[in-house]
């Protein structure tokens, strides 16, 4: 068994906490802003809005300068105790190398998002052990519904997380029999995969591995997991959790993702939970990562304790 690495967890959310809205990746439409700064304030916070954080470059959301002191200016500053971006897109790997992983130590708080953001994930907690929640962005929190009561649920309390396979999930079907217990880590795949070579790629020897992602073709899915597999990330896991995985073209691919991915995870021989409910889907449940997990594939369930202290 590998050594369990120490966590680094930030305080739980409190009400009158401050917490920061910035914009490391992608543009995001002020409206989903100003509904997300609503519901937040609803739930007793003190949402803040950074300088650059409705900004667009491109496919960004401004320059690299700016969308990194947006960043760093949040990890820095005291009163801040949560670090949500307001959505994924592209953008975070451009620039994870001028992040201020000395600020994470000395002031651990909340990072919160999902999608692109997982590149986010993996550096602070390769650079700092960090714990933190993949989960909705703040531009989702206009839907309200589960992504505002999950999100909230794993920033304001201590209660472990449970998502439960859900038969409607495409990827319902794929799944091996076993029990595994580890640090999960992961987020979106073709991030990962990405991210494989770089110093923010974490050391997943014994973790359960969560993957989903959006508009991938079979082939696609099927590279990523290929690359994976090649780099021997696969063969150091105790479990994989799999989330939501859509593709375009109206489902008319004759190979799915689904059927990727029990070609290439089910013959690894641990535990693989399919059908969970996180991802960019309908419902995106949040989870903690970088902390202690359990997937139970027989139950079709995958628990994780709280990020929080």
């Amino acid at each position: 068994m590998p050594a369990v690495r120490p966590t680094l967890n930030p305080q739980i959310l409190r009400a009158g906490d401050a917490v920061a809205l910035v914009s490391p990746a992608g543009p995001v439409a002020e409206a989903r802003v100003e509904a997300a700064v609503r519901e937040l304030a609803s739930w007793g916070l003190r949402p803040r809005v950074y300088p650059h954080a409705l900004e667009a470059e491109h496919f960004l959301a401004g320059s690299d300068a700016h969308r990194v002191a947006d960043l760093n200016d949040a990890l820095a500053d005291p009163e801040i105790r949560a670090v949500l971006c307001t959505r994924g897109g592209y953008g975070v790997q451009r620039i994870l190398a001028h992040v201020d992983y000395d600020a994470v130590r000395r002031d651990p708080k909340l990072v919160v998002g999902f999608s692109d953001i997982t590149a986010l994930h993996a550096a602070l907690w390769t650079r700092t052990g960090l714990a933190t929640i993949h989960g909705p962005v703040a531009a989702q929190l206009e839907r309200g519904g589960l992504f505002a009561s999950t999100l909230r649920h794993a920033l304001m309390s201590h209660e472990p997380l449970v998502v439960e396979a859900e038969q409607d999930e495409p990827t319902f079907s794929v799944r091996t029999s076993g029990i595994a217990h580890g640090t999960l880590l992961g987020g979106n795949l073709t991030i990962l995969s990405t991210c494989i070579g770089t110093p923010f790629f974490p050391d997943v020897d014994g973790a359960i591995l969560l993957i989903e992602d959006v508009g991938e073709l079979a082939y696609r899915v099927d590279r990523s997991l290929t690359h994976l597999g090649n780099a021997g990330v696969l063969q150091r896991l105790a479990g994989i959790a799999i989330g939501q995985f859509s593709e375009p073209g109206h489902g008319n691919n004759a190979i799915r993702p689904p059927d990727v991915l029990r070609e290439r995870l089910g013959g690894l021989g641990i535990p693989v939970l399919g059908g969970l409910s996180i991802g960019h889907g309908d419902r995106n449940r949040a989870v903690a990562l970088g902390c202690a997990a359990t997937l139970d594939a027989d139950a079709g369930t995958l628990t994780v304790a709280a990020a929080v202290r």
